[in-house]
């Protein structure tokens, strides 16, 4: 072994002894994040309302298990808490679960609207809050990560409802970032542009895909691994002065 080989070998992995807690893990994005998470060291609970496929995940990995429907506050607040329970604290909180359902302006109803906000902004302040308040009584900060979209940026026709709900991530984002930076706490959102996951595979076309992906400089779309990547980076140590920040990984999609 090379002197560098054997450097590389002995460098501790960038989330050795971090407690993680990830929602909407049960697949997709939330389930390579939470994989990921594990490979690099960090031990992980994840939150999901879908069975048995979050128990899966859950086991493949060796991961804490909370199901929940984030519809619902008190169930909520209350799998945040037993999440950091069994992992004994929490350092790190991915606040990744979502819903997408598409709809023209003018045919968006209340309860689609409702349900968007529901999960995809209500959700995560109340596991942020939960979060916060541990990671502030433990007194030595943590990581807050939470998933936004490209569309909250610039918006997509039919998705008038989720574009506004990923808008106000972004903000909430900021203003967690603002109020808890005093406690050595960050707060930043990925932005992921098209990416190959189950949410809206059943409406994906041969040609959509195509045109999607000739949308990004790159010509192609994310995997969810490009995404659990920008994840593992804010969740370490090399992100540590970032904060308030909403991230891109668009492939070159959106540039700003």
């Amino acid at each position: 072994m090379t002197d560098r080989a054997q450097s590389a070998s002995l460098t501790p992995l960038p989330l050795a002894g971090r407690r993680a807690v990830i929602t909407g893990a049960g697949r997709g994005i939330g389930a390579e994040i939470a994989r990921r998470f594990v490979d690099e060291g960090a031990t992980v609970a994840i939150i999901d309302i879908i069975e048995p496929e979050t128990h899966d995940v859950g086991g493949s990995i060796g991961a804490k298990v909370a199901l929940a429907d984030l519809r619902d506050p008190v169930a909520t607040r209350r799998a945040t808490q037993q999440a950091i329970d069994e992992l004994g604290g929490i350092d790190i909180l991915v606040n990744n679960a979502g819903v997408l359902r598409f709809s023209a302006l003018l045919d968006i109803t209340i309860e689609d609207w409702d349900l968007t906000f529901d999960v995809n902004v209500r959700a995560m302040l109340l596991t942020t809050q939960v979060a916060a308040a541990a990671m502030i009584a433990q007194g030595h900060g943590g990581t807050i990560i939470n998933m936004a979209s490209m569309g909250g940026k610039v918006g997509s026709p039919n998705q008038a409802h989720y574009a506004a709900s990923k808008a106000a991530v972004i903000g909430l984002t900021r203003v967690t970032a603002m109020e808890l930076g005093p406690h050595q706490i960050t707060a930043n959102c990925i932005c992921p542009g098209y990416v190959l996951t189950e949410m809206g595979a059943a409406t994906r076309t041969p040609e959509m895909l195509a045109n999607w992906s000739a949308k990004s400089p790159l010509n192609r779309l994310a995997q969810p691994s490009d995404v659990a990547n920008m994840a593992v980076f804010l969740a370490s140590d090399q992100a540590s002065y970032c904060t308030g920040q909403a991230l891109n990984v668009t492939g070159g999609m959106v540039m700003h």
